[in-house]
């Protein structure tokens, strides 16, 4: 199974001091895929596609190296950019982009990034019933247009059946790219390929099915992965179209961003309304938003009305390590459902731990097998199975416990019969299912030091494992996986990041046709876990909001979504953490989306794109990085600009000193439109919040009200950060915004 961790005021000149000549010698292997960044010509008609990019070829160097220098500038070039950045990619040498850096108009260039690639209950587990509720006002997302960015798609599969499928909405401009047309329908209505021009967008791992189906699968009727999870599988939007925009390698778990950049130009070309991206940086490449690729082209989307949903990333629980953060993305984090696929160890004192397996397999060990774990040559206890611990001692038909980072290849290699893989105390509780190359089963931390404290306490432990299979109705979830990158925002902590959590562990959707290696079964639906997996159901959930409120802004399903998220669990107790403690908003944003909800939210948070224009002027960015980013003329100094945390954003992430301070919002009225909204805030020990004005009052629907929000810190509790709560509150309506202090 693949990895799942998965501008130009330019003047032209035909001097050959600014055509550019390269040395005939340059060595092939020194060329490089640079992302060029140009500005925008002050004359000319760029309205056909081949105009603008005659102006970016004239910046490649003529070379000797062809007969002909026209065949070998387009060989070089890899994308041309149209809407996301101005500049285009292309395969330069480090000589050949220091002679470009003379040529007017030139801003600049660097290497490209890699980015990474980061079900039949989750919409039963959301609140989603078919023919009642939500789905039915929001007609399943009917008409509404998804762009997946991923590792390309699986067209025959039945979730993609456009069966009942309306055909593309008339302002659709897409192309299909499979031979002949021939994977596209009225559920998939467009495919390109831009991580490979010369091949079909085929998914080539799964990641990109997975997802997609997520997203807007259709029904499927008795989907399941080898018997687990079985039901009907369906995405979040089930009457979305589809159109997938293939610029990721699975396997390799790469994604160059020159084809991510080409397949957002692309996707905005063709007239998308949602897009879906579960890819982005890792957690120690933080890019500030004006040298960030997908920061800069997920602006121009917004610019143009398209919602943009993106993972937070896998890196978590560390702090500081989601990415994906500027505030016109909705960063979604994981969370887990009700559901498990329960195998349990029996211990040979008839102690019983439940984990999770995805191997329910007749090889599972169900009697009575030696259980040991691997003991290094100086006696001290290892949990980490390394090969040569595992070859000197006998582990020949026994069970094996081992921690996560072991290979279970050399657990097989070296004769055990199963394993059990137990977390390591980072991780703590939260479990993510999956399989081997032989039986196992996964167990918390804590388990994991009970069966440890089991074995030392005899000299013959034993242990089996039993299968309980599919479990539903576990009353701590939603709770927030352990891998679900936490903030704050390296690059604009003022933002609170992630902004909500969704599915993402344990998810079935559609997969390719995939051969288990130990059963010897055919399945085409696969259980897998990530950021990767969340992103898409609220991909899904915007389009059915975009379906149902056709003239909401971007920031306006945004907020929609984040003060109607769910901050309780089932049980009624606040979301837990891998160590079941209370999660904090660094984990959980605004909470747990809850559809429904966010369908009819009394009030939102908006944000037109030109209001990002002060906040990213606060941020010290120059007047030409803040250009590249929204794509026209600014000057800063005649901007003014304002604090982070004074963006109107519908969660604060405010830094407290001793002083007092103060911020602005504007809320607009969707609910009824004679209402009146009182506040309630819960502050923590130590600081005073007021509201001016605490009530507010509208009169017609679109009503703007604005308010204040002061915070005074009134004693040092000792504590480094704090959070709090701010509700408007009438009738049915709670309109929350967390609030994430940290002290100074």
């Amino acid at each position: 199974m693949a990895s799942i961790l998965i501008s130009l005021i330019y003047i032209i000149s035909l001097s050959p001091a600014i055509a550019g000549i390269s040395n005939v010698e340059s060595d092939i292997d020194d060329l490089q895929t640079y992302m060029v960044y140009v500005q925008k010509p002050r004359h000319g008609n760029f309205s056909k596609e081949i105009d603008l990019e005659s102006w970016y070829h004239s910046f490649l160097p003529a070379t000797f190296s062809s007969n002909s220098i026209d065949d070998d500038r387009q060989s070089r070039m890899v994308h041309c950019y149209r809407h996301v950045i101005s500049g285009f990619a292309a395969r330069l040498t480090a000589e050949e982009v220091k002679a470009m850096e003379t040529k007017n108009g030139f801003i600049s260039a660097r290497v490209e990034n890699t980015l990474q690639l980061h079900t039949t209950h989750t919409p039963n587990f959301l609140g989603l019933h078919q023919n009642s509720g939500f789905w039915k006002d929001s007609n399943l997302g009917k008409g509404v247009i998804i762009g997946v960015l991923d590792s390309g798609i699986t067209p025959t599969h039945p979730s993609f059946s456009d069966k009942d499928m309306p055909p593309p909405p008339a302002k659709w401009r897409g192309k299909c790219e499979f031979a002949g047309g021939a994977g596209c329908n009225n559920k998939i209505i467009g495919a390109r390929n831009f991580y490979n021009l010369s091949l079909p967008p085929i998914d080539d791992g799964g990641h990109g099915t997975h997802t997609s189906s997520t997203a807007a699968g259709t029904f499927v009727n008795g989907a399941n992965r080898l018997g687990d999870a079985n039901g009907t599988a369906v995405g979040m939007a089930p009457l979305a179209h589809l159109a997938m925009y293939k610029a990721c390698d699975d396997y390799a778990n790469k994604c160059p961003e020159s084809s991510v950049s080409a397949a957002l130009d692309a996707a905005i070309e063709d007239g998308v309304d949602v897009l879906s991206l579960s890819i982005g940086l890792g957690p120690d490449q933080h890019k500030e938003f004006h040298a960030n690729a997908i920061a800069i082209a997920t602006f121009k989307a917004v610019k143009k009305g398209i919602f943009v949903s993106i993972s937070a990333g896998n890196w978590g629980p560390r702090t500081f390590s989601v990415v994906n953060d500027a505030p016109w993305m909705l960063t979604v984090g994981a969370s887990t459902t009700d559901r498990s696929i329960v195998t349990s160890v029996q211990l040979g004192n008839q102690e019983t731990y439940d984990g999770e397996s995805l191997l329910q397999g007749t090889d599972i060990p169900f009697e009575q097998l030696p259980l040991v774990y691997p003991v290094t040559k100086n006696a001290s206890a290892t949990t980490n199975c390394p090969p040569e611990t595992l070859k000197s001692i006998d582990v020949k038909g026994k069970v094996v416990l081992c921690q996560l980072s072991v290979d279970p290849q050399d657990v097989l290699d070296a004769g055990g019969a199963a394993m059990i893989l137990m977390n390591n105390q980072l991780i703590g509780d939260s479990i993510v299912a999956g399989s081997t190359v032989l039986p196992h089963v996964r167990v918390s931390y804590t388990v994991g030091e009970s069966i440890k404290a089991y074995i030392n306490s005899t000299s013959s432990p034993t242990a089996a494992l039993v299968v309980k299979g599919t479990v539903i109705g576990r009353k701590t979830a939603p709770q927030v996986a352990a891998f679900s990158s936490r903030g704050p925002s390296t690059v604009s902590p003022g933002i609170l990041k992630p902004d909500i959590i969704g599915p993402g562990v344990n998810i079935i959707a559609a997969w390719l046709t995939t051969v288990e290696p130990i059963t010897n079964s055919e399945y085409t639906f696969e259980i897998i876990s990530g950021t990767s997996m969340s992103c898409p159901h609220l991909s899904g959930i915007a389009a059915l909001l975009k379906s149902a409120h056709p003239d909401w802004s971007p920031a306006a399903i945004k907020s929609a979504i984040m003060t109607t998220a769910d901050t309780v669990n089932l049980e009624g107790k606040p979301i837990l953490d891998r160590n079941h403690l209370p999660a904090d908003l660094f984990a959980v944003g605004a909470g747990h989306v809850n559809p429904s909800k966010a369908n009819d939210p009394g009030l939102i948070y908006d944000i037109q794109p030109d209001d990002y224009i002060p906040y990213l002027c606060g941020l010290n960015y120059t007047d030409q990085q803040v250009q590249g980013i929204v794509g026209g003329d600014v000057q800063c100094s005649k901007v003014p600009s304002i604090a982070e945390a004074e963006l109107n954003y519908p969660s604060f992430s405010i830094r407290l000193g001793s002083g007092p301070q103060s911020y602005n919002r504007t809320v607009t009225n969707v609910g009824p439109a004679n209402s009146s909204y009182t506040s309630q805030i819960v502050a923590p020990e130590g600081v005073e919040i007021t509201v001016q004005p605490n009530k507010i009052s509208f009169t017609e629907k679109n009503q703007k009200v604005a308010y204040s929000v002061t915070f005074t810190r009134t004693k040092n509790t000792g504590a480094s950060s704090a959070q709090a709560n701010l509700s408007w509150i009438f009738g049915q309506y709670t309109v929350k915004s967390p609030i994430a202090i940290s002290f100074i």
